[in-house]
């Protein structure tokens, strides 16, 4: 094990296979908020896990950037905002404009249907809407990047519904000439009925798309693009039935790669038992809460090492924070509904993100200060006890754990795994001798048990978005 290193547990099952995962997804002009965490920290933990399987990843992020709400955020502009307020607080204001905006269409319905003229006019390209909506995109681009970096995500490609946009005509016309569509009052659909499903709709009565259509192209440019074997759609599990619906349309087209199509539902996230809604201004920003978590556990580790310099302090208190957050996300089942309570996951103690993160700086210190080379002892290994016992049990078994992880589209059966397995080594910890070892076979062999523990969780952690720290 220890010779294969972070490559321990890896597979090459995806070898020569593409996968593409559609995740995160946020809605341009719209707060990154808690609700966000799932499908941002599930699909990259899922791409992770595919990576490691040997896959060719492709990582999508298909942005909200087209749709009614930028009519009525432009009105909503330029009714009450200024190009100085927006620029000085970014997403906040388009936020704020937002909420305004709502909250006098409740007074003035009319404002509505200005919304539909201007969200018309950019469909149309209108020179200046459409250079509103591209400055919308790019303030609130730098505001979702900032929280990527603090979670270690990046993406390979950001094309979002605006892309799909003229791609739609071709795939209604594909529709026609299948005998797909109907009519219904109006609108254009494709019955469903006899697969127990409401119709899909494809065109609203005044003919502008919706999202199965533009879910659609961008599924059939995907496969164009990439050839995926799989593509995924991590998103809650209230859009269950929008994603039977058109992977159901996709089969009826007569392409038989729909059966890569697979949704990954997730359930939702409170806090104290609150929902979240953004036209009400009633949301936490993931960036906040980022923040609020990092404060207390710097405040947790200057009180424990009063010297630390500020940098390393700040490292450690981001790191730990942040790392806090997402492993009591994903240490529940996905299709779970999550009551979020930041004391419990800043919890020092338990099945916690600082109690693992501890761990690991615990097994780093102890390798430190021991010293020289980690390797099989002359003589072979000397792991008698059953805590070492249990601890071998538990590395061999991590290959497993990553391949049912894949097959479950769970990142809650690596998050339980690292609970095991940090819980398994501090008992080992506490009750076997290692630095002092009466007998040097026996500490050469704890020490590279150590060492082989402290591989397995650092790469079990980064499979599911969690940075390390060697120090806390």
């Amino acid at each position: 094990m220890l010779a294969k290193g972070e490559k321990y547990g890896s597979a090459d099952i995806g070898k020569g296979k593409t996968v593409v995962l559609d995740y995160s997804s946020p809605n341009v002009a719209k707060p990154f908020h808690i609700g966000h965490l799932g499908t941002t920290v599930i699909g990259h933990s899922l791409k992770k896990l595919h990576e490691f399987a040997g896959y060719k990843c492709v990582g999508i992020n298909h942005l909200g950037d087209w749709g009614t709400q930028f009519g009525k955020l432009i009105v909503a502009y330029r009714k009450w905002g200024s190009r100085e307020e927006v620029e000085k607080k970014e997403i906040d204001e388009l936020v704020a404009l937002y909420v305004k905006f709502h909250e006098e269409a409740e007074l003035h319905p009319e404002l509505n249907d200005e919304a539909r003229v201007e969200f018309t006019k950019l469909e149309h390209h209108d020179e200046e809407n459409i250079k509103l909506w591209r400055w919308f995109i790019d303030i609130s681009l730098r505001e979702y990047k900032k929280t990527y970096d603090q979670l270690g995500i990046t993406f390979d490609s950001y094309k979002g519904e605006s892309f799909y946009y003229d791609k739609v005509p071709a795939v209604v016309e594909e529709l026609r000439e299948k005998g797909l569509l109907k009519h219904d009052d109006g609108a254009e659909i494709v019955d469903l009925e006899k697969y127990g499903m409401p119709p899909c709709l494809i065109l609203k009565k005044d003919g502008s798309s919706i999202y199965p259509s533009r879910d659609i192209a961008a599924a059939i440019y995907r496969k164009k693009t990439y050839d995926f074997d799989k593509c995924i759609y991590v998103t809650s599990a209230g859009q269950s039935l929008h994603f039977a619906q058109w992977f159901k349309v996709v089969e009826l087209m007569g392409y038989d790669w729909y059966r890569g199509l697979v949704h990954v539902p997730y359930g939702t996230v409170s806090i104290n038992g609150t929902k979240l809604a953004t036209r009400t201004g009633n949301v936490i920003l993931l960036r906040d809460l980022f923040a609020e978590s990092a404060e207390k556990v710097r405040e947790i580790t200057r009180t424990k090492n009063p010297d630390m310099p500020e940098a390393e302090l700040d490292d450690i208190a981001e790191k730990v924070g942040v790392g806090a957050i997402v492993f009591y996300y994903l240490s529940n089942n996905r299709i779970k509904d999550i009551n979020f309570m930041l004391e419990d996951a800043l919890s020092y103690d338990g099945n916690t993100g600082p109690y693992v993160q501890y761990t690991y700086a615990r097994i780093c210190s102890l390798l430190s200060r021991a010293g020289g080379e980690v390797g099989m002892p002359e003589g072979g290994y000397a792991l008698g006890t059953p805590e070492e016992h249990e601890l071998l049990k538990l590395i061999s078994v991590f290959p497993d754990r990553v391949l049912a992880a894949l097959r479950d589209y769970e990142p809650s059966v690596i998050t339980r795994y690292i609970i095991d397995l940090t819980a398994s080594y501090n008992r080992f910890y506490h009750n076997c001798q290692i630095l002092n070892a009466e007998d040097a076979r026996v500490r050469a062999s704890r020490l590279a048990l150590s060492a082989a523990v402290k591989t397995v969780i650092g790469t079990a952690l980064d499979l599911i978005c969690m940075k390390k720290t060697e120090k806390i």
